[in-house]
């Protein structure tokens, strides 16, 4: 099996994602500055049916040929599995660092090498996270070209990722979702 890329739209995604983690008070920042909006992306995350929409969408995303979802530790995590149950595709779960005892694995799952990964994110801003898994990923063997991601917050027109060859393919952009907002 794998992906359905005649999936209806989900015109209201956008605006339900927003208006389920978008808080509003006083927020520190992880910079330190303090900010009267956050957006906490747990919410959609943590709503099986929110999810299981954004799960959907994704699903179009994912590209043939893919043999395995790498969801990323920890938001990717349950967007890989729901994406993975909708497609057939294996899960395979890649931890920021590889764990120091047992098995001392990055990637929990399948075998990577020679396989072509399909990187699955729950929010791409600097793409830090995926840049980082992307390359240890390689480093195993693994062929890495697409991230899925669940939204974009990166800047209009740049692709935070291209100085590693790989392409951004969102459900969402933070435009999308700041258009979205009631």
């Amino acid at each position: 099996m794998g992906p359905v890329t005649d999936l209806p739209a989900d015109p209201d995604l956008a605006r339900d994602v927003d208006a389920c983690c978008r808080l509003h008070g006083r927020f520190t920042l992880r910079s330190g500055q303090v900010a009267s909006e956050y957006f906490d992306k747990y919410l959609f995350e943590s709503d099986p049916a929110l999810l299981a929409r954004v799960a959907a969408q994704m699903e179009g995303l994912v590209p043939a040929g893919t043999d395995l979802l790498g969801g990323l530790e920890l938001g990717g995590v349950p967007i890989a599995t729901m994406v993975s149950a909708r497609t057939g595709l294996p899960a395979l779960f890649v931890r920021k660092k590889a764990k120091e005892y047992g098995t001392c694995k990055l990637a929990e799952g399948p075998e990577v090498a020679g396989r072509r990964v399909t990187i699955v994110e729950d929010v791409i801003t600097t793409g830090g996270a995926v840049r980082d898994a992307t390359l240890a990923l390689r480093e195993a063997g693994a062929v890495v070209e697409v991230v899925v991601c669940a939204i974009d917050r990166s800047p209009v027109g740049e692709s935070p990722l291209a100085d590693v060859g790989l392409e951004v393919r969102p459900v969402l952009t933070r435009a999308e979702l700041d258009a979205a907002r009631g």
